[in-house]
């Protein structure tokens, strides 16, 4: 039989211990991540055990009656190691669904977590919702680079990045936080009317904790803050968390030289790329013109799906 603990802070260690030995966490499910913005989420995780030994995690909130997986995080679905197998997470789902049921909650919104994102194959919850009928409601369009693959730039990119590596730009790391997300601003309330999710100060602070992680890399010119790219570092992934460029930076291509360098020169050990989603409206609206200049990277699509698990009136 399984048992399921609601998590608590004296389970931090164990926790933390299960997701950096896990086929398929990251460090956005650590505790020190997940807890930045704890505030804002009235956190009901759990721990899954099988004959005593810790088998799955599940990172979740609730909200009213629902439970989100987790609603603070781009994903959240159930974390587990080498050891799971399909029969045992039937088990698994089983057991959270008869648990938050009991406790009176009407549904589970599970985010899964992206394919690209695991170490070993982990799709045995995938299956397990589909036996429990779980609803697929909502369908984002990510772009992925498949790093060293074959798709390659456009020739309008191509050019581009030989036009930008004559500016001779100055191109590295950076801790400027402040200022690359005062650009951030500035590009989002342009073109988006929106704003980050996310302040320099939060980003910060994220940083100092997972500085593995976490890394602002940007392009100037004597000084003058270009272009930026913030990104999330995953044993697999290299994630774009914030993309940013100045006018001049647009005229310069400076964005296309920092991204060409991160690809062939920082981060050509890994899988992917990712530039994050293009849809909007759960999924039903898809930007065409912000997917098709992802694509002229050489991105292609990686869907990341949203299911709905029904526990009844």
């Amino acid at each position: 039989m399984v048992e399921v603990v609601k998590y608590s802070a004296k389970y931090k260690p164990a926790w933390d211990a299960f997701v950096a030995g896990s086929k398929n966490g990251t460090f956005l499910l650590l505790r020190d991540y997940m807890e930045y913005h704890a505030d804002r989420f009235a956190d009901h995780s759990l721990l899954f055990y099988h004959k005593g030994k810790l088998v799955a995690l599940l990172p979740a909130n609730v909200a009213g009656r629902q439970v989100q997986s987790h609603g603070g995080l781009s994903y959240g679905g159930l974390i587990t190691d080498k050891r799971m197998k399909a029969t045992l997470m039937l088990e698994v789902v089983q057991v959270l669904k008869s648990y938050f049921q009991e406790l009176g909650f009407r549904s589970v919104l599970y985010k899964v977590i992206p394919h690209i994102y695991h170490q070993l194959p982990a799709e045995e919850d995938l299956y397990a919702l589909f036996r429990h009928e779980a609803i697929l409601y909502r369908r984002d369009l990510n772009s992925a680079i498949a790093i060293g693959g074959a798709a390659g730039y456009s020739k309008d990119r191509r050019w581009r990045l030989s036009q930008g590596k004559r500016a001779r730009l100055k191109i590295g790391q950076s801790e400027k936080y402040a200022a690359f997300f005062e650009l951030e601003r500035k590009l989002l309330q342009e073109k988006y009317n929106t704003v980050p999710a996310h302040t320099a100060d939060e980003m910060e602070l994220l940083a100092s904790r997972f500085p593995k992680n976490i890394r602002l890399y940007t392009a100037t010119d004597r000084g003058e803050l270009l272009a930026g790219v913030l990104v999330y570092e995953t044993p697999t992934v290299v994630h774009s968390q914030y993309i940013a460029t100045s006018e001049r930076g647009r005229d310069l291509h400076a964005l296309d030289v920092l991204l060409d360098w991160l690809l062939t020169e920082v981060y050509p050990h890994k899988s992917y790329f990712s530039f994050g989603i293009s849809t909007e409206q759960q999924g039903q609206f898809l930007n065409e013109g912000l997917v098709r200049n992802k694509e002229s990277y050489g991105a292609r699509t990686i869907v990341h799906d949203f299911y709905e698990l029904r526990l009844g009136e």
